[in-house]
């Protein structure tokens, strides 16, 4: 699979007219796990400018509704498309339907246990009591055969499976990451169309993020490169840079077609 390289002509060209970013925030925000001081000022410089950044993570929502306080962006989306957090309001919205919450985390917990009885070295995630849609475990050194087998037995179940740098994810079969941020484009920026807008990740749970029916201008840090072959969908363009530093790059190009 190869990748186009974003550029200066591209960015006069096509992204002049962005006035959203939806990006991913583990492996895209982040550099070796942590927030940057370039990061900050890239956000800073894209707020001055009136673009708007909406962070879509597969993070829960505690994580969640404390990094949309912190960092100026207009909202975050948070377990993979499982709920929203504007920026002027504590209380999320459940963007995926679930009728009993209480039994859905029951089931999350003994399809965990059920794939725990088949890979005993899976460990649940430190953040699991924050979570509402989705139940999560480290990825570790999992194989692409373990996961692929993985994400057959939550079929078996009924629920979903995707991963990223960080996370495995147990999840309702119709929650991702385009499909939550569509419903929240819809609802909260209504009169944007999906040429204003530009999609942002770095790891499979980022991929629907990169389907062009759904969003015509999409970036892969470069780092996206090392899952090249576990991409069911390409971004648009890839950054020269990995991680925060492609994020960074992609904020000045973006700034650049502003001129």
């Amino acid at each position: 699979m190869s990748f186009t390289p974003i550029s200066e002509s591209i960015a006069k060209n096509y992204l002049k007219n962005i006035q959203i970013v939806a990006t991913d925030m583990d492996g895209t925000l982040t550099k070796t796990g942590k927030f940057t001081s370039n990061l900050f000022l890239a956000l800073e410089k894209l707020a001055a400018a009136k673009i708007q950044v909406l962070i879509i993570t597969g993070r829960s929502a505690g994580w969640v509704q404390a990094i949309k306080n912190y960092l100026p962006v207009v909202g975050a989306i948070a377990e993979n498309g499982g709920l929203f957090y504007p920026d002027y309001n504590e209380a999320p919205e459940i963007l995926t339907p679930i009728s009993n919450m209480n039994l859905h985390r029951q089931n999350l917990a003994e399809i965990f246990q059920h794939l725990k009885s088949q890979f005993p070295q899976i460990e649940e995630s430190v953040d699991n009591h924050f979570r509402l849609t989705d139940l999560t475990f480290d990825i570790q050194d999992l194989s692409r055969p373990e996961l692929t087998k993985m994400a057959e037995l939550c079929l078996g179940k009924g629920y979903g499976f995707i991963y990223s740098t960080v996370q495995c994810h147990i999840k309702p079969l119709q929650q991702d990451k385009a499909t939550g941020l569509l419903q929240v484009l819809s609802k909260y920026f209504p009169k944007l169309t999906t040429e204003k807008i530009i999609t942002v990740g770095d790891s499979p749970n980022d991929e629907t993020l990169f389907d062009k029916s759904k969003f015509s201008l999409s970036i892969g840090v470069a780092n996206v490169i090392e899952y090249a072959d576990k991409l069911n969908y390409q971004p648009v363009y890839v950054t020269s840079k990995k991680e925060a530093e492609g994020f960074c790059e992609l904020a000045e190009l973006i700034l650049l077609g502003r001129q």
